[in-house]
């Protein structure tokens, strides 16, 4: 008998949280999962701080802050995965359908705007997970924390793959007026089919390009995360996501090359099998060239560009791409810092 999947899921199974002695499995097919379980669920928490100091040496963000934990969007190859592991669930269909919302976090930004001495850093919303999830359609969390950036006239970079962001386009373009924001659209591939594959509850190709000519047009200054590339899925687009970004108003575009770390690795080779059974081996084997014969990589600098000649094959084609249509494009200029006031919060008290 033939199996239909959960529409709008990523993980096949619920992988086992290594963390915890005893295992369970779950599959998503719909005469193996009970109904109710398949909807997302979100819990409460109330962490003490929502800004977290980015010490990495490869990254260029100071800070960075996630308002939620986990993300309905269920791309296999997410990075973040693991990380529900340290809440005792399962970095599979767990970590898609269990979503841990930080309703405080813009209470706790205003904090931490207010410490003594605080100079101002530019903060990434969405280094973990996405800000603009569909749960944000109806908690306004991000919204709340954009609000609280206008407020204290702070600097913020957004990261997200959900055409929702637009819906705060009165906060962005006021922010943007003083040079206080910047909005990168991730967007790994511009082919519909293999976007329902791969990151199945993202907004969908057509309705992502649309939201970056909307902010483009409103002069929210844009970028493009054509990320992760995945050899053998989405590397044979580089040059045609880059045509397309360029033509509706990016004004720049980064990349990333996939790396399956920790139990990324069994979510990813669960969702080849499913979807792509047919290259399944092809696509883990290029993979695996990129990180000298492992599927993950760790080490700082090389997790993100990787080696061997997959990856400089892809780097070469990004620099033609840069050179071919955003040679003429205006760089994105740093962030303002000299905006921000502390004593915001204060002065609002006073009302």
């Amino acid at each position: 008998m033939e199996k239909n999947t959960i529409k709008g899921q990523g993980a096949v199974t619920n992988i086992h949280n290594h963390f915890i002695k005893n295992r369970y499995e779950t599959s998503i097919y719909q005469d193996d999962y009970e109904e109710d379980i398949a909807k997302t669920k979100v819990l409460e928490v109330f962490p003490k701080t929502i800004v977290n100091a980015v010490k990495s040496p490869d990254l260029s963000m100071a800070y960075s802050m996630n308002p939620y934990q986990g993300c309905e969007h269920g791309c296999a190859y997410c990075f973040a995965r693991p990380t529900h592991e340290y809440w005792g669930y399962s970095a599979g269909i767990d970590f898609e359908r269990i979503i841990m919302a930080k309703k405080n976090a813009p209470q706790l930004l205003e904090k931490f705007f207010q410490k003594r001495g605080y100079k101002p850093e530019p903060i990434l919303m969405s280094g973990n997970t996405d800000c603009y999830q569909p749960i944000e359609r109806r908690l306004e969390i991000t919204r709340g924390l954009l609000q609280t950036c206008l407020d204290y006239r702070h600097p913020v970079h957004v990261l997200t793959k959900n055409a929702l962001v637009t819906r705060d386009m009165d906060i962005l373009t006021k922010l943007a007026e003083k040079n206080l924001v910047t909005v990168s659209l991730s967007i790994p591939t511009i082919n519909e089919d293999l976007r329902r594959k791969l990151e199945p509850r993202t907004s969908s190709v057509n309705t992502k390009l649309k939201a970056l000519e909307t902010l483009s047009k409103e002069g929210i200054p844009t970028h493009v995360m054509i990320a992760p590339m995945i050899p053998g899925l989405n590397t044979p687009e580089i040059l045609s996501i880059a045509r397309t970004i360029a033509e509706i108003g990016a004004q720049d575009f980064g990349y990333t090359l996939v790396r399956l770390n920790d139990t990324v690795e069994p979510v990813f080779i669960d969702w080849l099998e499913e979807h792509f059974p047919d290259r399944k081996e092809k696509v883990l084997h290029q993979i695996a060239s990129l990180h000298g014969g492992k599927l993950g990589e760790k080490q700082v600098f090389k997790r993100r560009t990787g080696e061997g000649n997959i990856a400089d094959m892809i780097h070469t084609t990004f620099k033609v791409a840069r050179q071919k249509f955003f040679k003429d494009k205006m760089r994105m200029e740093p962030l303002a810092i000299h905006h921000f006031d502390g004593t915001k919060g204060e002065q609002l008290s006073l009302f």
